[in-house]
């Protein structure tokens, strides 16, 4: 299997995803911007160590190399994971809370009179 330009732009349809500049996502993996501009472009193949930190960012490295989701990587918005990071972080108490705000907000909307 080659890193190549189809590999790179799932790579970029990631960082998009996740709602990172190439800037910010090259921060958090601890590479160089024009490197990951590299791998996007499908120039270079990351390394394991590399692809094992962008996972670790939240990028679906199966979908990248393979273009397939992996089961296990759900494609939140960084919204929806910071809510779902919340809720995980959260005690049992404050977990039935959000439950039960959720399920009323969920409910459909009853008609007037």
């Amino acid at each position: 299997m080659s890193f190549d330009a189809q590999c790179g732009d799932r790579l970029r349809q990631e960082r998009d995803r996740l709602g990172h500049a190439q800037q910010g996502l090259a921060d958090l993996v601890g590479i160089q911007r024009a490197m990951l501009s590299r791998y996007e472009r499908g120039i270079v193949e990351p390394g394991a160590s590399v692809l094992i930190r962008l996972a670790q960012a939240g990028v679906d490295v199966s979908y990248v190399l393979f273009g397939a989701r992996s089961p296990a990587v759900q494609t939140l918005t960084p919204e929806e994971a910071a809510l779902l990071d919340n809720y995980k972080a959260a005690d049992e108490r404050g977990r039935a809370a959000a439950r039960g705000v959720l399920d009323a907000l969920a409910q459909p909307k009853r008609a007037n009179g």
